[in-house]
């Protein structure tokens, strides 16, 4: 039982770690995102123009704090609402021009940060622990259906 108590408590720390040392990295580095920032451009430097509902979905954020990133993004001139050509009632959100911009250097910088973090794990100690988090939200998942 301990050991379950442990591994939940580790995950949060993690994450919280990991958010902040990521932004601290950013700011050093003069990119203004905060890492749930980028994960949202990250999302559209990969898939493209999208909803926010498949953002949502694909950084498993809720709707509203989506909103709350996308608002953010859009008044840092990073991304742009764009009215559904075919649904009025849908806003897609399209990067701009200084939101392509950054992409190569937050990427690189975000990849660095993250290599810092693993610096010294061995890869098959990485590869176990991508095995163990995958099957955790699997079983998450199974249990939400």
């Amino acid at each position: 039982m301990m050991l379950i108590k442990q591994v939940g408590v580790l995950v949060n720390i993690l994450n919280c770690k990991l958010k902040k040392h990521i932004a601290a990295v950013f700011k050093s580095e003069g990119i203004n995102l905060t890492a749930e920032q980028f994960l949202v451009m990250d999302a559209l430097w990969n898939q493209g123009e999208m909803t926010q509902q498949n953002i949502a979905y694909i950084i498993q954020k809720d709707k509203n704090s989506v909103t709350q990133f996308i608002d953010s993004l859009e008044k840092k001139g990073l991304v742009q609402r764009v009215v559904d050509a075919s649904d009025r009632r849908v806003n897609k959100i399209r990067l701009s021009a200084e939101g392509l911009k950054m992409k190569d250097n937050t990427k690189q910088v975000a990849i660095n940060a993250l290599n810092d973090i693993v610096d010294g794990i061995p890869e098959e100690d990485l590869k176990a622990f991508v095995k163990v988090l995958n099957k955790a939200c699997d079983n998450i998942e199974r249990m939400n259906l």
